[in-house]
């Protein structure tokens, strides 16, 4: 089923007002733009209620801020969408960064994957509140373990150089003070050649966004031509239907197309040829 949900398919055009209301109702949230679900929580939550008990929530992190804690999130999510085998890469990279038209995007491929599950029906004996009481338990326990051994290596650490400090221990200072500010001097170009790097993905990025949203526009303006009422049933229409929606994208529906033309033009000439010998005879 995800494979089938294209480009041009009606799922695209459902605006963000209604992805909103169906998310807030489903889920009892009170989101106002869709780029609040980027850390991927709640596509979780919504996999959860459709597929009850294949989401482990006590893993999902509602409280993500950084890259990682969303990253995390969508590991989680597509391992649910493995073990359902649904066929949809999660384009990661680009959600945790707060797109509007990313994010929209793939709520709009989800409602209409859920809806296609139990035909848009929402199950009432989910309670959405209570289920997200249990995201993140085991994940602070970890942290605060983590927390107590750190601050007892650390307790450990400072009374055993306390112990053993010398008279020479200024010369060490002075050393461990110059190899840190060579350090920070590393440090300080490294992070300049990164932001530089990073600076120009970002670019390299906007720019393949505006050229995709560009060609994406154009075949949105074909499609509705080819939806007018004096050519909708026209066979280079058709043939531009079938090549607009194609679901399998690893395969060209060019070859399928032109056999149809082909086989219209057969048969048109046929008639032809047929007409006229009708006509000679008549003669």
């Amino acid at each position: 089923m995800a494979s089938s949900i294209g480009i041009m398919d009606s799922a695209y055009f459902v605006g963000r007002n209604e992805i909103l209301t169906w998310i807030n109702k489903r889920l009892q949230l009170n989101l106002s733009r869709v780029e609040e679900a980027a850390s991927g929580a709640v596509q979780c939550q919504i996999m959860d209620m459709t597929y009850p008990g294949v989401v482990p929530m006590h893993k999902v992190n509602f409280d993500a801020k950084s890259e990682y804690d969303m990253i995390q999130n969508y590991k989680i999510l597509q391992e649910v969408f493995n073990k359902l085998k649904i066929e949809k890469h999660i384009e990661v990279n680009r959600l945790v960064k707060g797109r509007p038209l990313d994010n929209l995007e793939f709520l709009q491929w989800l409602k209409r994957y859920c809806d296609s599950v139990n035909g848009g029906i929402m199950n009432e004996n989910y309670n959405p509140v209570e289920r997200r009481s249990k995201c993140g338990k085991d994940k602070n326990l970890k942290s605060s373990s983590k927390s107590s051994k750190s601050l007892q290596t650390n307790v450990v650490n400072n009374s055993v150089s306390g112990n053993t400090l010398r008279p020479n221990g200024t010369s060490g200072l002075k050393q461990h003070r110059s190899s840190s500010a060579a350090g920070v001097i590393n440090s300080s170009a490294d992070i300049e050649a990164l932001s530089k790097e990073i600076t120009d993905l970002k670019l390299s990025v906007d720019v393949l966004e505006k050229e995709r949203d560009f060609y994406y526009a154009k075949l949105r303006d074909v499609e509705i031509l080819c939806q007018t009422p004096q050519l909708e049933n026209a066979p280079m229409s058709i043939a531009i239907k079938k090549i607009l929606y194609a679901a399998d994208a690893k395969e060209s529906a060019l070859d399928e197309a032109q056999d149809y033309l082909n086989q219209i033009l057969e048969a048109a000439q046929s008639e032809e040829e047929e007409a006229q010998v009708e006509a000679e005879n008549e003669a």
